[in-house]
């Protein structure tokens, strides 16, 4: 049976390697032609000889998810359905600024979280993603807009873990992606540019502190408990107590320290240093979304009940202006709304965003990811149901 070269972080590349007799260099080697060149196939490796090529051609391949859609919505947000198999499809989403462009990437297919706002919590849930899966995001939209790591043009400057599902519920899949992601013989990205967004699974926030801190990203979406029960059903199982307590521990031991590379080394020669085992976040402060809910989250109470909440916790607001969706049972606040409950945050000192909605018209906006999903926990079925005896 043939391994997919993409499921691989370095580590476990030089042990595979290891396991068929090659040496770990030769996992350097080839992360840098299937991440770096973007290559489709092992006999594109043109520094390998030809009797590795030949016999890892019989024990590897190259598998991306396949493009079953590729959209481009007016003002250049791009997005792709990708297969994952099965009747199941993911989306990922391109969103290019003057001077960066954003990758939102999926960890899963559907959500079982069911955030009362979102789309995809709608649909279900499926299953987990591969490291093939959230990588091979990555890879195929540097393959679709042109990168060339050779003279330096990088479409994709940040990665966003915003898509489809909750990152830290596929932990282990989601780690190794960006190991991936920040590898210098790979991407090469800082952890500053890759952020990781949670709903607030707080043992699962200490693990990421611990294993690879990343920018960090929490939907908070409600100042109190009774709002976030409501909006944010995993807030029952870990309320806003644990939740900030939980952020405090994560930016505590942030470090400033930037990420320098190890561009030069010799390929047998062992890297400098290794970015994901540094100690510390890569900010001092964490980023808090807000979704802006018409008569039910945006009031001037409510912000003020947000200062009170977050104290002198170090972080900024994004709020988020809700992106609606059939069925959806919100609606978006109103701009002269979004701007009261923005000017409370900014009067007590807290730096506040407004998130401008792009690719809303491909439904490629915050919250309208729906993918195609396989749903196992039967919910739309159970949703359909409870609307037929109504």
């Amino acid at each position: 049976m043939t391994v997919n070269l993409l499921d691989f972080d370095l580590p476990a590349m030089e042990a595979w390697f290891a396991s068929i007799g090659e040496k770990p260099f030769r996992a350097r080697q080839v992360m840098r032609w299937v991440h770096r060149a973007g290559v489709t196939g092992i006999g594109q490796m043109t520094d390998l000889s030809r009797g590795l090529r030949e016999s890892l051609e019989a024990a590897a391949q190259i598998l991306p998810p396949a493009v079953k859609l590729d959209s481009v919505a007016p003002d250049g947000t791009r997005k792709w359905l990708l297969d994952v198999g099965a009747g199941n499809g993911i989306e990922t989403v391109f969103i290019p600024e003057a001077a960066r462009g954003t990758l939102c990437i999926s960890s899963q297919v559907g959500c079982a979280l069911e955030c009362a706002f979102c789309s995809t919590g709608r649909q279900g849930f499926s299953r987990n993603l591969s490291v093939g899966e959230i990588i091979g995001q990555l890879w195929l939209a540097n393959r679709a807009l042109g990168a060339d790591h050779a003279v330096g043009h990088r479409p994709v400057t940040n990665v966003v873990m915003m898509g489809m599902g909750e990152p830290l519920a596929n932990f282990d899949a989601v780690v190794s992606a960006m190991r991936i992601m920040l590898d210098d013989h790979t991407y090469g990205m800082s952890r500053r540019r890759v952020t990781l967004s949670t709903s607030g699974m707080v043992p699962w926030m200490d693990r990421l502190r611990d294993a690879l801190p990343v920018s960090l990203a929490v939907s908070l979406h409600a100042p109190n408990d009774e709002l976030r029960d409501r909006l944010v059903p995993i807030n029952r199982k870990w309320p806003l107590k644990e939740l900030l307590a939980a952020c405090r521990r994560y930016v505590e031991v942030a470090s400033a320290a930037p990420d320098d590379d190890d561009a030069g080394a010799e390929p047998e020669s062992p890297p400098r240093h290794v970015k994901w085992q540094r100690q510390g976040a890569p900010r001092d402060f964490i980023t808090f979304e807000y979704v802006m809910l018409r008569g039910v989250n945006d009031t001037a109470v409510h912000a003020h009940q947000l200062v009170g909440l977050v104290g002198d916790l170090s972080c900024k607001f994004n709020l988020i202006p809700f992106n609606p969706f059939p069925d959806a049972g919100f609606e978006r606040s109103t701009p002269e709304a979004i701007l009261r409950f923005q000017g409370v945050l900014m009067e007590a000192g807290f730096v506040t965003t407004v998130r401008k909605t792009r690719g809303q018209e491909i439904d490629g906006a915050c919250g309208q990811l729906a993918g195609q999903v396989q749903d196992r926990t039967r919910r739309a079925q159970r949703r359909e149901q409870v609307v037929v005896r109504s």
